[in-house]
């Protein structure tokens, strides 16, 4: 049933809008991560409401952990602003994760989202560690990532980084104001210890509907203050 409703849900969404991406071109061969080794064990159980994890490529290629992914952060396909980090689903106790590692996504799915999340072995991660809970194959899950994902019009977060005095309320509104009928308080921040935005987290209902995130997914309050490292 949990499956079920998703496809519909997901049927049920805008159209398209457009990529986020600055330039990506799709490579004609790529190279299949190793097979993904679970970092947890498998939970199961009713889905209350989903995740959109919105990752800021700046910020993730200009510290250690961005220096060894070729893609995302080496300029060879191209260069990236907001990039997907997964869709999560949600559970009131401890949320669904790892409840199948196959099917394996294939050469020809990771290309066809490789301008969505730059990372060949993430893609399979998602899929494995999330998707699988919500979605019967990689396909369905890609999916519906790509429907939520390409529904959505991105802030220019370069002017934004510009911004004297930058709150993270600024960001929520700026966002909030190009999407309608997703509200600021459906629309929560990662940030680093020190104050840099990592990621924005999209909160859904079980129905794939805007719904208010949560205090923890939810982050600093409108007030705090807000940097943004520049990708152009």
């Amino acid at each position: 049933m949990i499956r079920f409703g998703l496809a519909l849900a997901i049927l049920a969404l805008p159209a398209p809008a457009l990529a986020q991406a600055y330039q990506c071109r799709v490579p004609e061969q790529i190279a299949l991560p190793a097979p993904v080794q679970p970092d947890g064990p498998t939970v199961r159980g009713a889905i209350t409401g989903y995740t959109l994890a919105l990752s800021w490529s700046p910020e993730y290629c200009r510290g250690k952990a961005g220096q060894t992914n070729d893609y995302q952060c080496g300029g060879g396909i191209g260069r990236f602003g907001f990039v997907l980090h997964g869709l999560w689903p949600d559970a009131r106790g401890r949320a669904p994760q790892w409840c199948a590692l196959a099917p394996r996504p294939g050469a020809e799915e990771i290309k066809a989202n490789l301008c969505m999340t730059p990372v060949p072995w993430l893609l399979e991660h998602e899929w494995a560690k999330h998707g699988s809970c919500m979605a019967k194959t990689p396909r369905d899950y890609f999916a519906a990532e790509q429907r939520l994902w390409q529904g959505l019009t991105m802030p220019d977060a370069d002017r934004l980084s510009r911004r004297k005095g930058l709150t993270a309320g600024d960001l929520r509104a700026a966002f909030a104001q190009l999407n309608p009928g997703i509200p600021a308080s459906s629309i929560g921040l990662l940030v680093s210890n020190g104050g840099w935005l990592r990621e924005v987290r999209v909160c859904y209902s079980a129905a794939m509907r805007p719904a208010a995130c949560s205090k923890r997914t939810f982050g600093p309050k409108n007030a705090v203050p807000l940097k943004i490292w520049r990708g152009l």
